[in-house]
């Protein structure tokens, strides 16, 4: 299948690409970036959003971009040393002068970014115009090595990152999103599930991968005991028959910080379904569509992933069951449709280092789930078998779906 090439050729490219690759990628980047914020000026002319811990005003992600890409590389004087940069190297000015004040998301708490004198939509444009440029012209002359290119690698994946993110508060918010490349796809019957005899694996990103994130090294030798475990992910098709069969109803399917949260938000479905008339229906590009039982199931909770596992007997992988299967069988492990839910909860690997951005992993070593895999919102070039996602288990506005394993 052609996304599933991608899925495993798009990172090498850009990980350990030349300057050429990432300059290709920078503007193509950029160019889905503002298209998909045009997306937004139409749907909201004044760019107003609820305040919700999910959603960051348009007109302040858009502007973050741009800053994060300027303070990483322009405005950053140790750029050529890679992982190895001092983050607290004196920084020049930036452009426009208050960005550090209004964009650091280091620094600026989450409630206030719905108050802040940002620039308007033009002004915001134009600087990250000149932004880009300024990164372009810094990459002709850039070394071809892993640390002269890391910080363009980190400006580039943190780009898209939140392009992703877009996409998913549009279909928060009823944004249609009219890009065939940012659909979901139909999946077949469920495939033969992959055996693995016991093993051990080496978890984790090796230095001649080229780029990394800090959570993904240094690898380490973790035992995996013998699994079997799902070729896909849970289609609709087989999510369904447990709300069907009142499972948002009954407490034993669910953990106990799950069935508080059911109870809580009070969901008899997963978000974004309704059934009418007899049929379910979902959410999406603004309007209630016929669900397809073929697609992935998706926005879904961890808490709603264990439920269904226990309803049916299977269990969630660990991720290091996940990424052995994705690297050694990745004809038959077909992934790449929703983010996948693990039973692993997002930790450094022994002799973990933060990166200079220390705010990517450290923070949120809190005991939130690992994600592995990528969802049909992702860019290709983000799809990496060892890249490790982290949210809090209650997030069912990120496209995040899961597969199983035989309990034994």
């Amino acid at each position: 299948m052609r996304e599933e090439s991608l899925a495993r050729a798009a990172p090498e490219r850009l990980r350990q690409g030349d300057r050429a690759a990432l300059r290709d990628a920078l503007l193509a980047s950029r160019a889905d970036t503002l298209e998909t914020f045009a997306r937004y000026e139409r749907a909201l002319p004044r760019l107003q959003v609820p305040q919700r811990a999910e959603l960051n005003p348009p007109l302040w992600e858009l502007g973050h971009i741009g800053w994060f890409q300027a303070w990483w590389l322009q405005r950053n004087p140790e750029r050529a040393r890679g992982a190895g940069a001092d983050p607290g190297a004196p920084r020049a000015a930036s452009d426009p002068l208050d960005a550090d004040a209004l964009y650091d998301s280091s620094r600026v708490p989450h409630d206030r970014r719905w108050t802040l004198p940002l620039p308007d939509a033009d002004a915001t444009r134009l600087h990250l115009a000149r932004q880009l440029d300024a990164t372009l012209t810094l990459l002709e002359t850039a070394g071809n090595d892993d640390d002269a290119l890391y910080f363009f690698r980190l400006a580039l994946f943190h780009e898209d990152m939140h392009h992703e993110a877009a996409l998913y508060m549009a279909q928060g918010l009823g944004i249609p999103i009219d890009d065939a490349r940012w659909r979901p796809a139909q999946l077949p019957s469920p495939l033969p599930a992959l055996a693995f005899a016991p093993s051990v694996w080496p978890l984790g990103c090796p230095d001649e991968a080229g780029f990394a994130f800090d959570n993904e090294r240094p690898v380490c030798a973790r035992d995996v005991p013998a699994c079997t475990i799902d070729a896909q992910v849970v289609r609709w098709a087989e999510y369904l028959p447990f709300v069907e069969s009142g499972g948002y109803g009954d407490a034993r399917w669910w953990s106990d910080a799950g069935w508080r949260w059911r109870s809580g938000v009070g969901l008899e479905a997963p978000r974004y379904l309704r059934r009418e008339a007899g049929r379910w229906r979902c959410w999406r590009n603004g309007q209630w569509q016929v669900l397809d039982p073929a697609h992935a199931a998706c926005h879904l909770t961890q808490y709603e992933a264990l439920a269904w596992c226990r309803w049916a007997g299977r269990r969630l992988p660990d991720e290091a069951e996940w990424e052995q299967a994705a690297v050694t069988r990745p004809d038959s492990f077909h992934w790449g449709q929703v983010w996948e839910w693990t039973a692993s909860p997002f930790a450094p690997l022994p002799g973990f280092v933060a990166h200079p951005y220390r705010d990517y992993s450290a923070p949120w070593f809190d005991g939130r789930p690992v994600l592995r895999g990528a969802s049909f919102m992702t860019q290709p070039r983000m799809r990496d078998p060892r890249y490790r996602n982290f949210f809090q288990p209650w997030r069912n506005d990120v496209p995040a779906g899961f597969r199983t394993c035989a309990v034994t």
